[in-house]
């Protein structure tokens, strides 16, 4: 087994799912992290080589950690701008409802 290339693969898969904002990928791929790499782990000591593919993944895993966390902002800003602006849409739905109805007809 090429535990060196399996922490590469598990690399790629999280940096494409972060790099697509694919969530449903994304976090399926972290779900995979743990069992994966103690699976890889009972095959005994690490090389120098899969260490620093290790860190390669580490470093995959922060930086899908940071797009999922510049997201959460981005709809945290969305949602509480729509919050905000709730009666306005909600007035101007009220006052257009007759060309609605008109247009439905």
């Amino acid at each position: 087994m090429d535990r060196r290339a399996t922490l590469d693969t598990m690399r790629d898969a999280l940096a494409a799912a972060a790099g697509a904002r694919d969530w449903d990928r994304l976090c399926g791929a972290v779900a995979d992290l743990a069992p994966q790499l103690q699976s890889l782990a009972a095959h005994g000591p690490w090389t120098a080589a899969e260490l620093r593919a290790v860190d390669r993944l580490r470093a995959s895993h922060a930086l899908a950690a940071t797009v999922c966390a510049e997201q959460r902002e981005q709809l945290l800003v969305r949602m509480t701008e729509l919050q905000d602006n709730k009666a306005g849409w909600i007035a101007y739905a009220l006052e257009h409802q007759t060309e609605l109805d008109e247009n439905l007809a």
